[in-house]
This record gives structure tokens, sequence and C-alpha cells, in this order.
């Protein structure tokens, strides 16, 4: 498992559809995932500390987690099957370690409330993942499969900022 962190969320230009980018921790490795709008204020209202006037669905989440006397260790997205992403919430729970399926914004808006670590398996990173050059005024260096790979992501990807991620 890589830890990971997230670096950004963006708004595709031809769609109102937003993506939350994560990077690795501890390298240039990052993993694009198509989020819904809904989903994607959460995680911003999450990372900001912003406080809403009535609790979001990921606030309520959360209440329930910790009023149960459970608590959130981390999330980890485990899976790409059919341009899906999947992810488990880990609990402990009475001693136990439990697993819930969640779909990855939701578990993500979870993991910045409860400031918990953020994982994804090597092998989905492996499928999924690009590497961004950080050379000013350059292309980023992609393979033929890199691109393959990005070409869903071609609006975001060619407005994105990299200086703007490394200050997120």
């Amino acid at each position: 498992m890589i830890e990971m962190q997230v670096a950004s969320i963006r708004m595709g230009l031809m769609s109102t559809q937003r993506v939350v980018i994560l990077k690795e921790k501890d390298g240039d490795r990052h993993l694009p995932i198509w989020i819904g709008i809904s989903e994607a204020e959460s995680i911003m209202i999450g990372i900001q500390g912003g406080e809403m006037p009535r609790p979001l669905t990921h606030d309520l989440l959360r209440s329930v987690i910790e009023c149960l006397g459970a608590r959130v260790d981390s999330i980890i997205v485990t899976a790409l099957r059919n341009d899906t992403f999947f992810a488990n919430i880990n609990l402990t729970f009475d001693g136990k370690n439990m697993q819930i399926d969640a779909r990855p914004s939701d578990a993500i808006a979870l993991a910045v409330r409860v400031e918990v670590p953020i994982f994804v398996e090597e092998a989905v990173l492996d499928t999924a993942g690009i590497v961004l050059s950080a050379k000013e005024g350059q292309e980023p260096d992609l393979s033929e499969d890199e691109l393959r790979k990005l070409a869903p992501f071609k609006d975001i990807i060619d407005n994105l900022n990299l200086d703007d991620l490394e200050k997120s």
C-alpha cells in the first residue's frame, strides 16, 4: 500500500464532473479519480475545516462512527474494475478491525474529516497512476501507455498547474 494525500480537486472544462487528484506522499505518482460534485464539495469543506449549519452526509457518518465508539483508522483505494474505483474504510470497533466497502469519494471525504491516512493499493497505482513532469514550460514526459490511461482526463491534465499541487 502506498500512502497518498489529496493534491487537488479539479473541474473538467467540458463537463460539470470533478476529479480528485491524489499524490503519493513520498513519490511523484498521481491518481486521478472522477467524483461527483457533492463529494468534491464535501472533500473541500473537510480539508478547509469548514463548518456547515447542519451536518453534511460525511459529517453525519463521522458522528455516527464516533457515537458508536468506533474509530476510523485509514481508508484504502483497493481496486479498479471496469473503470470504477473501489475503496474500504478501515474501522476499529469493540477491539475488532472492520473493513467497510465505500466509494473512494465518500471514503476520502470521511478521511479528511477524521484526519486519517489515505492509502492506495500498489496494483491500482500501477494501473491508473501517472507521473507528471515538474519541468517548467515543458510537456509532461508520458509513455504511450500513460497517454492511453489519461485520455478521459485530457482536459483536466492539460490545464493542471503543478505549482498549485505543491501548495495544497
